[in-house]
């Protein structure tokens, strides 16, 4: 599918200017600075010196002296505290760090993760009743709970507390649990709002830290796993997100805990990790437990404090992980099958397909690569426990949470945000969905959503890229959402030699722009152009500036993201 170069409105060449002078930088990459909201040297110094010392205060958030007052009175009498958390890695990642924590300060503590596949998403009432039973009374829910209302005033019935640290948007009505943990609480004022499930996890482990007098390395040595989540959830890379990750990748790639270690080791990667890398090897690792066998497994590796128990469990994740792949490539294959041989499914706005046989832990993946097939809000359903049961992606600029809320007088339960969501529904509702789903789409959606598109930051010609250029360019990371790395376009390029095919659909070159250096370049998945770049005309670029490090040799490496013609 061919995309849409959409190039960002430059900002102010005043602001600019100033700024490029002031940081002793290239004008324009001053100016992608401004485009991001980076006017002063102040603001530029916050941006590229994440410092620890600008996490805010987590007595900020809404609830959390509440929390704090609950946690102290269960420690005191010795209650015995459970640590419930989602089944993915946000999930994972919080619950081995609350656990963790908490752990330093009381021996009567478990952890809690739901079965995908028996006890679905958020708080079950299998969870609650084995608290009750077990004489639980202080239940900790991270990355989950905020809309679990009924579970919360069930659990109330029986003794167990809750303290709620989710980051999903609320539900008309809270939960009546002790505290509600949420910066998307409409009467919080904490001052950002996009934190992970986990990160929500470290701010409770920071107040606990400040109440008691603790050092600050009592919570931050827990950071490579907040990064972790920060990477794999897909949450803005901004404010304290960016603080948080650029601290920890430092610690995942210098001193990471033992499970995180243990896993990085299976990987097989030599050179240190970026939250790309984490994204593309150590998420889906994370992530597999839970969707072949029991996400506890991952919580089990992460929480390991011994490296032979640690190597032992990396390794099962590891084996979980290729069983994974096999499953959601196979059900990838029979969903694209069904679109592609059906002219309604093909023709439509969206993307509504069901197997009763599809694995219900790799749904996600498999709706992931649908969208990025067919390029529309997508919704994959597969049977579990009496009911249909999905995982929904959105592309980008359309609200898939609201869609879906416009449906939801045909569903059991949802929940999620605007580009992913979790949904569940009775079987005999699947066409009313489908086509309420379909009408809503269709009557919102624009042209532009439905088509995918490359966004450009500024032009530039190839001089202008220095070591000095691609060094700056390194210390924008780390690079997600919010704070991606820059793409740049330069027009009347030049093949220099030939192109290569690399493996099945991958392409490199060499390219120049009129007296400029010579710039190696790579393009992945973009082979269906080397025909149009033999023809020898000249033609303009899109692409990312990395660094390429081959046999101890650096050398700057264009990363092509789109062709055309001029």
């Amino acid at each position: 599918m061919k995309k849409r170069w959409v190039q960002a409105v430059a900002g102010d060449k005043e602001t600019r200017d100033l700024l490029a002078q002031q940081l002793n930088i290239d004008p324009s990459l001053a100016g992608v600075l401004v485009q991001r909201g980076i006017k002063t040297f102040d603001e530029a110094r916050y941006f590229f010196r994440p410092s620890l010392k600008d996490l805010h205060d987590p007595f900020l958030m809404k609830d959390m002296d509440k929390a704090m007052e609950r946690i102290d009175l269960a420690l005191a009498s010795q209650e015995r505290i459970l640590i419930y958390g989602d089944y993915d890695v946000d999930g994972t990642t919080a619950v081995t760090l609350a656990y963790s924590f908490f752990k330093q300060f009381t021996t009567e503590i478990e952890y809690y993760i739901p079965d995908r596949h028996k006890e679905g998403y958020g708080i079950s009432k299998q969870g609650i009743d084995y608290a009750a039973e077990l004489q639980f009374t202080l239940i900790i829910a991270l990355d989950c709970g905020i809309k679990s209302v009924e579970m919360i005033d069930y659990a109330n019935t029986l003794g167990v507390d809750f303290i709620i640290c989710d980051h999903h948007l609320p539900g008309p009505t809270l939960p009546s649990a002790v505290a509600v943990l949420d910066p998307k609480r409409a009467d919080c004022n904490y001052p950002f709002k996009e934190l992970a499930g986990c990160g929500i996890g470290f701010k409770l482990a920071q107040a606990y830290c400040m109440t008691r007098g603790l050092g600050a390395e009592c919570y931050q040595k827990y950071m490579d796993l907040v990064m972790v989540s920060i990477a794999a959830d897909i949450v803005p890379v901004v404010d304290e997100n960016r603080i948080l990750a650029y601290h920890g990748l430092i610690q995942l790639n210098n001193n990471p805990c033992t499970g995180l270690k243990a896993l990085m080791e299976t990987t097989g990667r030599k050179k240190s990790f970026t939250l790309t890398d984490v994204v593309f090897t150590l998420a889906p690792r994370i992530n597999a437990a839970g969707r072949m066998d029991h996400a506890r497994e991952a919580v089990k590796m992460m929480v390991c404090e011994e490296k032979e128990s640690a190597d032992v469990q990396s390794l099962l994740i590891n084996l979980q992980n290729t069983e994974r792949k096999t499953s959601d490539q196979n059900i990838t294959a029979e969903a694209l099958e069904l679109i592609g041989t059906c002219e309604i499914l093909m023709n439509k706005k969206t993307t509504v397909v069901y197997n009763e046989a599809w694995n219900k832990g790799v749904i996600g993946i498999v709706a992931s690569r649908l969208t990025e097939t067919y390029f529309r809000p997508t919704i994959v359903l597969t049977h579990s426990n009496g009911y249909l049961t999905g995982s929904a992606r959105s592309v980008p600029g359309f609200d898939l949470y609201e869609a879906l809320l416009s449906c939801s007088d045909l569903l059991v339960q949802f929940g999620g945000h605007k580009f992913a969501a979790g949904l569940s529904m009775l079987p005999e509702n699947l066409d009313k969905f489908s086509e309420r789903f379909e009408q809503t789409v269709a009557a919102t959606i624009t042209e532009e959503m439905l088509c995918p598109e490359i966004g450009i930051d500024t032009e530039i010609h190839l001089n202008q890229i220095t070591a000095k250029f691609q060094r700056i360019i390194a210390q924008m990371a780390p690079f997600g959402p919010g704070n991606m790395a820059p793409v740049f376009v330069s027009h009347g390029l030049e093949l220099v030699g030939r192109v290569f095919i690399v493996g099945d659909n991958h392409i490199k070159l060499s390219v120049k722009q009129q007296n400029s250096p010579i710039f190696d370049c790579i393009g992945f998945g973009l082979a269906e152009y080397e025909h149009i770049l033999m023809q020898g005309k000249p033609f303009s670029m899109c692409y990312t500036i990395e660094e390429n490090i081959w046999k101890d040799q650096h050398r700057i490496q264009l990363n092509i993201k789109g062709i055309n013609t001029d």
